[in-house]
């Protein structure tokens, strides 16, 4: 705690002087959004109220009374909704943070804007510093977010632009340095990504300093985006010919104005300070950007996941064949013998019709078997004389037989129509197989590719069967996709033994090369769910999966859930339960989506995922206690405990499957 202590204060302070100097970039109405947005971004708890006393600090150096005072009044309403709302999964999601400071910005301004002498003129900056608000808390989230601290590119861009025009009214030798420092920024990102990248970097940027300076023109916005436009449409890697595009840019579109000449100075600045910056900041020594040395390597690539593709597609289709049973109808002997048990079994000729005379009845009821099958219903003609003669529950037997009879037909029908639409599926899966195969093989032969890095993550899993049984149920997975996606699955068959251990291994196998062919994990799993749907009407099986998704390299962190046991995220001596309650694989056809929980996996912090013969879900407070009171670093040592205790505590008749992923401390690498 105390070594953490030092980056807590740090990551405060900067909360604090962002959110204060971002309160410099104000637009016509004296909003400044930015700021509100910083606010909103960095959530309740300690960064939340830094950010909050920052906007405080900033109030008075930059804003006047009039607008300090609903300035502060949407801070502090931000800060209080995010604390109230702390807690609870609709604070995780990506569009809570945004929609909050745009909304509370609107409450509160909506009330000035509405007492105005003039609420029309008032009405369109007030709704631009709303949407200001939303835009910067969605880009600044990913970087304040206490725990959650992404370094986006894109994020970081935003972030770098919205403090340079704080700076816009710094003025030397006049000249803005914070339009200079902007003209560097849009420059930088157009060179290192190209022109269209460079245009809308621009464009934005030239919008947003249009809305700052107040004064009503689109100068800055036209400039800008001709310029990165031009600067990142070069041919060749020098930076000096992508600073002089940049320049050319801001001056054509500058000539028109009544005085270009300290936009020109700012751009000319900015290029200077571009051509002087390292060459190591732009990633050594760049080649001509050509499509020719790059377009064989995309297509090798393109070739290699096609190909992984349709071989999960195959096995999905072949999984689907190998458990459907060969089709049979059902007997149609089940109409006479349910309406016999509804009418003869109370008869007084029971006995004499179905013991005595079974022969005979049984008989009678076979031929006239077909003419109900034909006709749809039972009448009196269709039966022998010798047995219509001797019924004396004709009537009310012919009653229950056209009933059990349509009950019949409608089950013929629906098996018919769900057999037909399984072949469907299976062809669609089997044809789309074959195209994506045929496809891949138009892209060349794949060339050999580069190893991956080493992980810094490790994995324990332990396995139980249940009491009496050779094999367990659950299965366990873990491996690592070419794209960096660390993946760890768990999924518990139903029932228990061989067949049980089947499904779910084959559930895991499936999965894991959908995951391994770069279909996102969602997508993956709705479609498992669904063909597992199709398979489960014929064997009526279904599993729960549990899938962890996990980059080492920022911590971000997914739980994935179908009808699976509650997860934990263990950080130091605080334990996160993660729950769903998707039902199972297998139990509901279509798209259902499966609960997706995110969160961020820190150095040296567990996931762990565990079956439901571990531990009862409503009664695991054992569990929970026992991963916040462990302290070591060994994740198999910590699986072994875990499984042990529950054997010792709990007495559920189940298989019991364990998966833990550790994320390491150091530096030092080690391989799962």
């Amino acid at each position: 705690m105390e070594e953490r202590r030092p980056a807590r204060l740090l990551a405060m302070g900067i909360r604090f002087f962002l959110t204060a100097a971002l309160t410099a970039t104000r637009t016509p109405g004296g909003y400044a959004p930015f700021a509100l947005g910083c606010a909103a971004a960095c959530g309740p708890g300690a960064e939340g109220i830094a950010a909050l006393l920052g906007a405080g600090v900033g109030a008075l150096l930059f804003l006047e009374f009039s607008e300090a005072l609903p300035f502060l009044a949407v801070a502090v309403l931000i800060f209080t909704t995010e604390a109230a709302f702390q807690g609870l999964r609709l604070l995780e999601g990506p569009l809570f943070h945004p929609l909050a400071g745009a909304g509370l910005f609107l409450a509160v301004n909506g009330i000035y804007v509405l007492q105005a002498i003039t609420p029309l003129r008032h009405l369109a900056p007030c709704l631009a510093g709303a949407v200001l608000v939303g835009i910067s808390a969605w880009y600044y989230q990913p970087l304040l977010q206490a725990g959650q601290e992404r370094l986006e590119p894109d994020n970081l861009l935003f972030l770098a632009g919205s403090v340079a025009l704080a700076f816009g009214d710094v003025e030397l030798a006049g000249v803005s340095a914070g339009r200079a420092l902007l003209c560097l920024l849009l420059l930088y990102t157009a060179y290192q990504r190209g022109g269209t990248a460079g245009a809308a970097a621009g464009l934005c940027g030239g919008l947003a300093a249009d809305l700052c300076a107040g004064e009503g023109g689109v100068l800055f916005a036209g400039a800008y985006g001709l310029a990165g436009l031009l600067a990142g449409s070069r041919d060749s890697s020098r930076r000096g010919w992508a600073a002089l595009m940049f320049l050319t840019g801001v001056t054509l579109a500058a000539l028109p104005a009544e005085s270009p000449m300290p936009l020109l100075v700012e751009a000319a600045v900015g290029a200077g300070v571009f051509l002087l910056l390292p060459g190591r900041i732009f990633g050594g020594k760049r080649v001509k950007r050509g499509e020719g040395a790059q377009f064989p390597a995309a297509l090798e690539g393109m070739r290699a996941q096609l190909t992984r593709l349709s071989a999960a597609l195959r096995d999905l289709y072949d999984s689907m064949g190998r458990a459907a049973p060969v089709s049979s109808e059902e007997n149609p002997a089940v109409v006479f013998d349910r309406a016999a048990e509804k009418v003869c079994r109370g008869c007084a000729l029971c006995q004499f019709c179905w013991q005595k005379e079974y022969t005979s009845t049984f008989n009678a009821l076979n031929d006239a078997t077909p003419f109900l099958l034909e006709r749809g219903r039972a009448l009196p003609k269709d039966f022998p004389g010798y047995f219509a003669d001797r019924c004396i529950h004709l009537s009310d037997f012919l009653t229950a037989i056209n009933g059990e009879l349509s009950a019949y037909l409608l089950r013929r029908q629906y098996r018919r129509q769900l057999e037909e639409t399984r072949r469907s599926a299976r062809g669609q899966y089997a044809q789309l197989s074959e195209l994506l195969t045929a496809t891949a093989a138009g892209l060349g032969e794949v060339q050999a590719t580069a190893g991956t890095a080493d992980t810094v993550c490790r994995v324990g899993a332990a396995l139980r069967p249940k009491e009496g049984e050779t094999v367990c149920g659950d299965t366990v997975a873990s491996f690592r996709t070419e794209g960096g996606l660390f993946c760890l699955l768990l999924s518990d068959g139903m029932g228990s033994g061989e067949a049980a251990r089947r499904e779910s291994a084959l559930t895991c196998r499936l999965l894991e090369q959908f995951l391994q062919a770069g279909i996102e994990p969602e997508a993956a799993l709705k479609t498992l769910n669904s063909a597992m749907a199709l398979r489960g009407a014929e064997t009526g099986s279904f599993t729960t999966i549990d899938l962890v998704t996990c980059r080492p390299e920022t911590g971000e962190l997914a739980f994935y859930k179908y009808g699976a046991a509650p997860s934990y995220l263990k950080k130091g001596g605080t334990v996160r339960r993660i729950t769903g309650g998707t039902l199972p694989a297998g139990l509901r056809g279509g798209t259902v989506s499966p609960d997706v929980t995110r969160a961020a996996l820190e150095p040296g912090s567990f996931a762990v995922m565990v079956s439901d013969g571990v531990a009862d879900p409503g009664r695991d407070e054992w569990l929970q206690n026992l991963l916040a009171g462990w302290d070591g670093d060994d994740p198999q040592i910590l699986a072994g405990l875990i499984l042990s205790e529950s054997v010792r505590r709990e007495d559920l008749q189940d298989d019991r499957g364990v998966q833990v992923l550790y994320l390491d401390r150091g530096d030092g690498v080690k391989k799962v």
